[in-house]
């Protein structure tokens, strides 16, 4: 891609993500993801109503006037995204591909991130690290993050999220929180979701495009395997075809919630036929009422 065309395209998504990101999702972030915990900020005078256990007996018995510590919520946090850019986010039959999708989602959260001090850092995997960038902060921080999720070509279409997670506790020590965000088309890593949340506060984003849920009655079609390049001979005209293959679709969102469920990770499902507001605001509300 030309330097120009990728520099009018990552001004695009920032114009666009930067907006809804202050007009939306500030707020609801702030309140979603916490900080560390309380962090001392001051001593003041005693106020009636205040709560006996936060009175300070050293400075209150020095001044001979009862004074209380105040604590002010520790907010820096370190945000990681981990990106699925295997081939199977190359897919999309509605309003945009899944990585187009999943490159707006990115720049949201990372504008939510710095505008509330927090840094943020990606690892960009298929069935290997692509590419991993630190947490930092700054603007130019984040138009590099853009920059990458629009410009990366993986050197693999496979997909190993066991090993992005593995790799990711590994690297990142410090508690963060981690959004995953793949179409999560493969199995095996159980184990590493529930080390990972245990270790960090892990959200799972999962992105889809309503035709690997429901087949189109268009005839004999060939298809072709994303990751691995296989291609078959598909009869969309049986009806017997379609159940199946709905019925196949139906276990495997079943599944994935289940074992969401199980490990503990807080999940939603974004289409690519939808906007992704209105998942991201009921995902972050319902972890704010909690």
């Amino acid at each position: 891609m030309e330097t120009t065309e990728l520099l009018k395209k990552v001004r695009k998504i920032e114009i666009k993500t930067r907006g809804i990101s202050n007009q939306i999702f500030s707020g609801e972030y702030h309140s979603a993801f916490k900080g560390r915990g309380m962090a001392f900020s001051e001593v003041r005078e005693y106020q009636h109503g205040d709560d006996i256990r936060a009175i300070d007996w050293n400075v209150t018995a020095r001044l001979n006037h009862p004074y209380i510590k105040v604590f002010e919520e520790e907010r820096e946090l370190t945000v990681m995204l981990l990106v699925d850019v295997s081939g199977s986010e190359s897919f999309g039959t509605q309003k945009q591909l899944k990585k187009d999708m999943v490159t707006e989602i990115c720049a949201v959260l990372a504008f939510s991130a710095i505008k509330n001090n927090d840094k943020i850092g990606v690892i960009f995997f298929s069935d290997k690290i692509e590419k991993f960038i630190p947490p930092k902060k700054g603007k130019s921080h984040i138009l590099r993050i853009i920059r990458d999720l629009i410009e990366l070509k993986p050197e693999s279409n496979k997909t190993n999220i066991e090993q992005a997670l593995r790799f990711f506790t590994n690297v990142v020590r410090k508690r963060s929180i981690a959004f995953l965000i793949s179409d999560f088309m493969t199995d095996g890593y159980k184990d590493s979701l529930k080390i990972a949340n245990k270790k960090h506060d892990l959200v799972a984003l999962r992105i889809y495009d309503k035709r690997e849920h429901v087949l189109p009655n268009i005839g004999l079609v060939k298809l072709r395997d994303a990751e691995t390049g296989q291609q078959s001979w598909v009869d969309t005209s049986s009806l017997d075809v379609r159940q199946h293959y709905s019925m196949e679709a139906t276990k495997r969102e079943t599944y994935l919630k289940d074992l969401f469920n199980k490990c503990g990770v807080d999940t939603t499902t974004i289409g690519t036929h939808e906007s992704y507001i209105q998942p991201l605001m009921t995902l972050f509300k319902k972890r704010n009422s909690r």
